[in-house]
């Protein structure tokens, strides 16, 4: 079993071992004590499972590590230890997520003992929650299902929730891999419109001259080869939703044509005389930044806030903390069913193995890394060594997104830094860089 995590923040040296001893009483926790809050911060990535923190640091304030705790671990339960009883600060930061407020008295280690009990308790009814997640399958019943329980995947079922109310449409966002289909296929089996047909199309798929009859469909005789007439992907979505994915690839004279579809709710086959009344709903998906995009000339302002609706933006892999894990396991038992083999569980080395790597091609290549990891397992469990990253190394891939320069460099900068166990002497050598620029990057919370 892991041992249990547990950092204590604490600048009084005599009362920060005090607790580092008395919550040491139990051989399942592993402790560890800091002075101040940057120290904490810099050793996130050991994924601490409890925190408590002195709201009285040197360096920072208790709110701050807070704040940051919560981004960067949402899963770490954080436990404020106070020599002030301030009823409304203790209100305000429980509503930002700490778990409990203790006021330092003679009471105190006792009742963080008793404390940190609950929160065990309450991490493990978690896991267990997440366990029946990938048992039954989860709220939403088609096959590919989106699996997770990360804040971030929390916030995309929230809106997906809302955006299965209405018949606004909806603008997916993300890097190439993130399920951008799965959650548009999410909202139309979810609405009133999931008798109808979901029609998807891959913008960036089709050849250009062949993009408008494929759009809106042509009569028989309208051009060369149309023997018959055909119907429109619109068409055939109509009562429906039709997704088009990478809409960023269409190019300025279809974009004026689709934009009169959404304003008039009707379209014209090719060498049709008449419109055709559709009622679609219209979800739409990129990797690009339409924004930016408008801005370029590349994409028309009035189109872009037709087709922006409710937007969802999906994270990255790696923005999504123990989903990895749940997804990794989700997609060895699919394999391990399809392919009539014994479960396989994943060893704690192996875990650790992939909450370390970037995934710079999400969901898709997790997937593929664990199927071959099924197919290399010695038939027990996976190992670390049935692991095969694509990229040879855990270097992430930096261009996967469209970033400005700034954060190109504060990712790199983050990369070294946990490489190398948060040593800025040798990151600042490594890349060529004034060690007080990285040291006034953490003072202003950038890294």
């Amino acid at each position: 079993m892991l041992p249990f995590k547990i950092f204590v923040i604490e600048d009084d040296r005599f009362y920060g071992e005090l607790l580092e001893y008395h919550l040491s009483l139990n051989p399942d926790y592993e402790v560890k004590r800091f002075s101040t809050g940057k120290e904490a911060l810099a050793q996130l990535h050991q994924r601490p499972s409890v925190v408590t923190l002195d709201y009285s640091l040197p360096d920072m304030t208790g709110a701050e590590i807070l704040k940051r705790i919560k981004h960067a671990s949402p899963e770490t339960q954080v436990i404020i230890i106070s020599g002030q009883e301030d009823i409304a600060t203790a209100v305000q930061l429980l509503r930002e997520g700490a778990y409990d407020y203790i006021v330092k008295n003679e009471d105190t280690t006792d009742r963080l003992w008793n404390t940190v009990i609950k929160a065990r308790e309450t991490i493990a009814l978690k896991g267990e929650i997440a366990q029946l997640k990938e048992e039954i399958g989860q709220k939403y019943d088609f096959r590919s299902a989106i699996i997770g329980n990360s804040t971030a995947t929390q916030r995309v079922f929230t809106l997906i929730e809302k955006a299965v109310k209405t018949n606004i449409n909806v603008s997916i966002t993300g890097e190439t891999g993130t399920g951008k289909e799965l959650v548009a296929k999410s909202i139309h089996y979810h609405s009133d419109r999931k008798k109808k047909a979901f029609v998807a199309v891959n913008m960036a798929a089709i050849p250009r001259d062949l993009m408008e009859s494929e759009l809106f469909g042509y009569e028989k005789g309208a051009f060369t080869g149309a023997v018959t007439r055909r119907l429109g992907k619109f068409e055939e979505a109509n009562g429906g939703t039709i997704f088009l994915d990478e809409i960023g690839e269409l190019d300025l004279h279809l974009q004026s044509k689709i934009l009169r579809v959404l304003q008039e709710r009707e379209i014209t086959r090719i060498g049709g005389a008449g419109n055709v009344k559709i009622d679609v709903r219209v979800i739409v998906a990129t990797h690009k930044n339409l924004a930016e995009e408008v801005k370029k000339r590349n994409f028309r302002e009035d189109l872009f806030y037709r087709l922006l609706g409710l937007p969802i933006e999906l994270p990255p892999l790696r923005e999504r903390g123990n989903d990895v894990l749940i997804l990794a396991k989700h997609f060895i038992d699919e394999f391990c069913k399809e392919n009539r083999m014994a479960k396989l569980p994943l060893s704690a080395g192996t875990k650790d193995k992939l909450l370390k790597y970037p995934f710079p091609g999400n969901i898709r290549e997790l997937k593929a890394i664990m199927e071959l990891a099924a197919v290399m397992s010695n038939g027990e469990s996976v190992e670390p060594e049935d692991i095969t990253f694509s990229s040879g190394n855990n270097v992430p891939h930096f261009t996967a997104e469209e970033l400005s320069l700034k954060e190109y460099e504060l990712r790199i900068i983050r990369y070294f830094l946990e490489k190398y166990d948060n040593n800025v002497m040798l990151v600042a050598e490594k890349l060529d860089i004034g060690k007080s620029t990285i040291y006034r990057m953490m003072q202003n919370g950038e890294l």
